[in-house]
């Protein structure tokens, strides 16, 4: 997540999340012992995780608050015209404290939740959109921001600064400035009860993922996972009060992991209708209503700014452009993976009515332990043999760092120095060519405290006018291992892993004379497609021999290994498709809804089941990788924008053309992409700076060749 900018990111939304666990209360006396009153004085301005309690966050919400609130004032009750100085960099350069403190409480609270801290959560999440109105419906600042729009032609600025002076007149305009007195009094009303609502789900979210963790009495029941996995699960079960058990934990999808080797058919339909359950059980934890609310009020909120719906709001600011666009596209490929699934399907079938004494009906919880014996039929590959080669620890800095330090220049090296907020946190301090460039943190592993899924975020973001360099994190959820058993990932796993390094180089990179525009701080349709190129190196050659090495023996990864994953590269593509396009199809689906066809909250999951229906998407043995009660990616800054990750991939399957017709891992080709279009963040328009790295439009049919859809 990038820095919180006075107008675009005050309308981000709160990710759910927690922070610093809090063991001994501290009792304040003053703001000295308040570590966010002041600029940290750690390397970067890393922020103080040994001195922050839950305690000091309120205060430091509400100053901040009030220092940026006077510093607006200052603004517009100045007697001096409007200047880009006096307007656009002072906004720029306000609210430092309240960024610092909520920068912080929204990242870790994704990493590393309390009760306390979803209380303040509920709490604030109206206070902080109330605050984000009181700037951008603020009539006097708008009018200043307006009248340098109107002469910008005439203000003699550098390119970097007239952006930046569209975009805050962009963001005034689509937050509502415009509006009447009585439609902005409304807004306000949309706004707290929009942050409310997102507060909740993410709350019932998290506590719906670990409630519905699935107990297992018998060891012989978990048949075909590994011991390691084994003893995870009985280390969650007695966690959990639950001695003698096993528990397995569930992910934020709709399939888990330990579908793919677990041999007993019952267990695997139990996880499945668990985990496909989620959110709509009716339990205290059921999301369905909070989901509808959320629907209503964004389709209202859309037409008082002038938008047929919700989707048409959103993608007008995005590279899209509009909901046709996207339409288009999902359109097109919908039904070619569904198709390719159907095929796969049959495979899996004719392989069950071979192998099994008593023949059954391919389901939801069938697919991934049989595509595994599949991949193993065909490929003579499953994941049992790969893992041994994919260590945590060698992968991250022999296969992520090296890769970094051949294409880039850029090294990394420890700071076990520096505090972190959790015990399996690691930090790194990075080096372009030598030159200080910023620090990396690291936190891998899954805990009841920290949201499903993989993500990066900042807390100190880039920018020549602030003179800070970027401090951003990597989180991932990788089942830790029992004490002293190392950790061994999947290739799903490494994947992820290059996959978020990807946005912290976005974010390390980043060289912007504004806060505004750092690292990610680009469209959301584009800000996947750099991470996503940086997943062509995870079987990258020169890169893969220098991490994939056996954790025990210290022997490379056989070639045979090697060859026969690259066959299996396109395998299964079916499947992979058709739950993302069914997810983002679903996605678009919803928030093209006019206001009067919003459904009520008993009524959502049969509508998702016409949905589906109607676009082609309904098959049964592949449900969409997220169902409606838990998907989070659309309750939070993905809403009508989960087709990113397909936009962008047309652009990373272009990039990596390239990247191939120019001789692949050479550091003149990493010097272009990241001089050409990583280092810019959003300082300008995305397509052009690809145009400027690619030399031409992007072409659709290098991943259509990827996909085996062409």
């Amino acid at each position: 997540m990038p820095r919180i900018s006075t107008a675009v990111g005050l309308t981000l939304v709160l990710l759910a999340a927690g922070c610093v666990e809090n063991e001994q209360p501290v009792s304040l006396t003053n703001d000295d012992q308040n570590p966010f009153m002041t600029e940290s004085d750690l390397p970067y301005g890393m922020p103080h995780f040994d001195r922050i309690r839950n305690e000091h966050f309120v205060p430091a919400f509400e100053q901040g608050m009030a220092e940026q609130s006077a510093e607006i004032d200052a603004i517009v009750s100045s007697d001096e015209a409007p200047t880009f100085n006096n307007t656009i960099v002072a906004m720029e350069r306000s609210g430092q404290l309240y960024f610092r403190g909520r920068s912080v409480f929204a990242n870790l609270t994704s990493a590393h939740t309390n009760d306390q801290l979803q209380v303040i959560q509920q709490e604030m999440a109206p206070k902080f959109s109330a605050h984000s109105d009181s700037i951008l419906l603020n009539p006097a600042l708008f009018a200043r921001v307006e009248a340098l729009y109107e002469q910008r032609d005439s203000l003699g600025l550098d390119a970097e600064s007239l952006r930046l002076l569209e975009r805050y007149h962009t963001d005034f305009v689509r937050a509502g400035a415009q509006l009447s007195v009585e439609e902005k009094t409304r807004l306000r009303e949309i706004n707290s009860g929009l942050a409310e609502l997102r507060t909740a789900f993410g709350q019932n979210v998290l506590n719906e993922v670990n409630g519905a963790a699935v107990e297992v009495e018998s060891r012989e029941e978990l048949a075909g996972l590994s011991d390691s996995q084994i003893e995870s699960a009985a280390k969650e079960a007695a966690a959990r009060g639950l001695d003698g058990s096993y528990v397995l934990t569930l992910q934020n999808t709709t399939q888990q992991p330990p579908l793919t080797t677990l041999e007993n058919r019952a267990l695997r339909q139990r996880i499945q209708e668990v985990s496909a359950g989620r959110g709509s059980s009716g339990n205290e934890y059921d999301t369905r209503g909070i989901f509808a609310d959320t629907l209503r009020l964004r389709s209202e909120r859309a037409q008082l700014l002038g938008y047929k719906t919700h989707a048409a709001y959103v993608l007008d600011d995005e590279t899209a452009g509009t909901v046709e666009a996207v339409n288009d596209m999902l359109g097109r490929l919908g039904p070619r993976a569904v198709a390719n699934a159907r095929r796969e399907a049959d495979d899996l079938q004719a392989l069950i009515d071979e192998t099994e004494s008593e023949p059954f009906e391919l389901a939801s919880s069938d697919w991934l332990y049989y595509t595994e014996k599949l991949r193993k039929a065909r490929y003579d590959l499953d994941e049992s043999l790969l893992k041994p080669y994919f260590e945590l620890n060698r992968v991250l800095v022999d296969g992520v760092f090296f890769m970094a330090e051949q294409v880039y220049g850029a090294t990394f090296e420890a700071r076990l120095d520096l505090p972190v907020y959790q015990e399996d946190v690691t930090v790194y301090e990075a080096f372009l060519d030598g030159e200080p460039l910023g620090l990396f943190l690291f936190d891998p592993y899954a805990r009841e405290s920290k949201r499903g899924g993989a993500w990066m975020n900042e807390y100190v973001s880039q920018s020549r006018l602030l003179e800070e360099k970027a401090v951003v994190a990597n989180h991932l959820n990788i089942v830790k291992p029992p004490e002293g058993e190392p950790t061994l990932l999947t290739i799903t796993e490494v994947t992820t892993l290059f996959h978020e390094f990807g946005h912290a180089l976005h974010g390390l990179f980043s060289d912007v004379a504004y806060p505004r525009f750092s690292g990610t701080s680009v469209p959301r349709d584009f800000v996947e497609y750099p991470s996503q190129v940086h997943e062509m190196w995870v079987t990258w050659p020169e890169v893969l021999a220098n991490y994939a090495v056996h954790h025990e023996t210290g022997e490379a990864i056989p070639q045979d290994l090697l060859d026969r994953v690259r066959a299996a590269s396109k395998f299964n593509q079916g499947f992979e498709q058709t739950e993302y396009l069914a997810a983002a199809m679903v996605d678009q689906a919803w928030h093209q809804l006019p206001l009067d066809e919003i459904p009520p909250a008993e009524a959502v999951m049969e509508q998702e089941r016409e949905i589906l229906a109607s676009i082609g998407m309904a098959f049964p043995p592949v449900p969409p990788r997220y169902r409606t009660p838990y998907f989070s990616h659309i309750m939070g800054g993905y809403s009508a924008g989960y087709y990113s990750y397909i936009w962008s991939e047309v652009l990373d399957a272009d990039s990596v053309k390239w990247f191939e017709e120019n001789g692949g891992m050479r550091r003149e080709n990493g010097d272009h992409f990241r001089k050409a279009l990583l280092s810019h963040g959003g300082s300008r328009d995305a397509i052009d700076l690809f145009r400027d790295f690619r030399g031409a439009d992007p072409s659709v049919e290098p991943l259509l060749e990827r996909l085996g859809l062409n």
